[in-house]
């Protein structure tokens, strides 16, 4: 019973100890850890100096492809569809013959109408002939003057005759002409919407031919968009480099599924339902990559927001007022700023308030920054998406390195707990 007891105080003598010992360790830490944060020296950053300038956009909208030039063939005579020279899908050139309608039929009508004409004309030779013969005798007053009247009359009729005959042959002609139904563009033809045999008429729908180059694809544009996109037509030098891209969803960013066109139409009125304004633009299309009908997004390039303060979106955080950034005072430490945040364009933050030009900026990677953090400031090189990029490799490696610690951790545990029972057993033995 008495070794149980001074087994137990010198237990609880062991505890103290350890307790006391670890208390004094943390306070050891803490004084070296206070120590350390007094004499930390400035965290390196990139820092920029605020000045306006013109940023580009990158921005998108979505539209849908078609084809401007789109036909739907009808027929415009009557009469039975004896022939089709096509074959459904295929591309068919301007002037091209499609359909036959009777052919014959209107050619012998056309061949009537000619011997109408003929005969028109063979009566007015027999009337001019008349009333010369009878404007002679007249002078002879060798016949009445009721008699050339009639003449000359004649002479009128025989005329109009030939004039309606004429019109009648011109018409004949047309009929022929639309018997034989040809392409009006070139493009690719759908499928016939009627079978050869049918009796067609005037206002019957045949097929539909849709040219495939160029494309065209209307789209809506916000109107600050299309405000700043009209001041940047407007001059000459900047308008010159806007051009369009139009890229097909799921086309994975290979060539294939993108095309470069040119903006052909600004709406000169904002759509009161929608606040936007109309646009277009037109692509070629010569291996008919894409077709009318399909949904797109096209990207106007060269589009810019002109005279603007805009730093890095990085080097925007968010706090208790808002959006802010770090600045620099004259001691080189970091300041919190709130700011207004404008548009974002690609890996730049557009403000609109907050900043004033010729302040410092810090744009590298804020976290861990505090207002008061002494900063060792270095100089940016003005590319956003290299910074973005450091930083994000940055991370990346960081991640990694925590990784590998941690599994080193994991086997170094998993092989104690593998030694573990073999001491047990020796001391047993």
């Amino acid at each position: 019973m008495k070794t149980m007891v001074n087994g137990a105080r010198a237990a609880w003598l062991v505890v103290g100890v350890s307790l006391l010992l670890a208390a004094c360790g943390q306070d050891e830490e803490a004084s070296q850890a206070g120590s350390e944060t007094a004499s930390s020296p400035p965290r390196p950053a990139q820092v920029m100096q605020i000045e306006r300038q013109d940023i580009p956009l990158d921005k998108s909208y979505p539209s849908m492809l078609r084809s401007d030039d789109e036909v739907t063939l009808v027929a415009r005579v009557t009469g039975f569809l004896e022939e089709r020279h096509f074959e459904p899908g295929e591309m068919v050139e301007k002037g091209q013959l499609l359909y036959s309608i009777e052919p014959d039929m209107y050619e012998a009508t056309v061949n009537q109408r000619e011997a109408d004409l003929q005969s028109a004309r063979a009566e007015l030779s027999r009337a001019q002939r008349d009333a010369e013969r009878f404007e002679r005798l007249l002078s002879q007053n060798s016949v009445s003057r009721q008699d050339y009247d009639q003449a000359r009359a004649e002479l009128g009729v025989a005329q109009a005759s030939v004039a309606q005959a004429e019109a009648a042959l011109a018409s004949a002609n047309l009929d022929l002409n639309y018997a034989q139904v040809q392409a009006p563009v070139s493009g690719m033809i759908g499928l016939s919407e009627i079978n050869v045999g049918n009796l067609v008429s005037p206002g019957t729908e045949l097929a539909t031919i849709t040219p495939l180059d160029p494309l065209e694809v209307r789209f809506q544009l916000p109107q600050r968009d299309a405000f700043e996109l009209r001041r940047q037509l407007d001059n000459e030098e900047r308008g010159a480099d806007i051009r369009a891209t139009l890229t097909l969803p799921g086309a994975g960013g290979d060539e294939s599924g993108e095309l470069v066109g040119r903006l052909d139409f600004l709406g000169s009125r904002v759509d009161s339902g929608t606040s936007t304004v109309q646009a277009t633009a037109t692509f070629d299309n010569p291996q008919a990559t894409v077709l009318p009908g399909q949904f797109v997004r096209v990207s106007l390039e060269g589009l810019q927001r002109f005279d603007v303060f805009a730093v890095p979106e990085i080097a925007v955080t968010q706090g208790l007022m808002g959006p802010q950034v770090f600045v620099l005072d004259d001691e080189n430490k970091a300041r919190s700023r709130t700011v207004s945040l404008g548009e974002l364009a690609g890996p730049w933050q557009i403000l609109r308030d907050g900043l004033e030009e010729g302040e410092r900026v810090i744009v590298g990677d804020p976290s861990g920054i505090e207002p008061g953090t002494d900063i060792e400031p270095r100089k940016f090189s003005g590319n956003a998406e290299d910074l973005v990029e450091d930083i994000e490799a940055e991370e990346q490696a960081e991640a990694e390195a925590q990784a590998e610690e941690a599994r080193e951790v994991t086997e170094a545990g998993a092989a104690g707990g593998v030694d573990a029972p073999q001491g047990e057993g020796d001391e047993n033995e």
